[in-house]
């Protein structure tokens, strides 16, 4: 038998979409807020990933989190850190690149401090 690193949960952006949609997950942004402010996914909470350790309390645990940056690297990891401390977490394959790729909503434009989880 081989053995395999597990990989983390991931999901396509349009499985995020249609999930946050129904509000079965909550979508986290780990970018930067001049990242954030180019392009986010509609109805996306922020949380940078440096400040996601001393945050991750802020998250809820009866649902699913799914993490989105640019590309889908920031992503893992914070995917990867919410895992260890015992959130069901997934990593948004391909980011935002690939959230623009499937024609799914953004919003764009600043957004004062939005750095609290329950925040946009």
């Amino acid at each position: 038998m081989l053995f395999t690193r597990k990989k983390s949960n991931q999901l396509s952006p349009i499985q995020a979409a249609d999930g946050a949609r129904r509000q079965e997950l909550v979508l986290v942004d780990v970018r930067e807020q001049d990242e954030r402010a180019q392009a986010r996914p509609a109805d996306s909470r922020h949380i940078p990933l440096g400040d996601l350790p001393g945050r991750i309390g802020e998250l809820p645990t009866d649902k699913t989190v799914a993490f989105i940056c640019r590309s889908g690297s920031r992503s893992q990891l914070a995917t990867r850190a919410a895992a260890k401390r015992g959130l069901e977490a997934a990593d948004v394959s391909g980011g935002m690149l690939a959230w623009a790729d499937a024609g799914l909503p953004v919003e764009s434009g600043p957004l004062g401090d939005c750095t609290r989880a329950g925040q946009r």
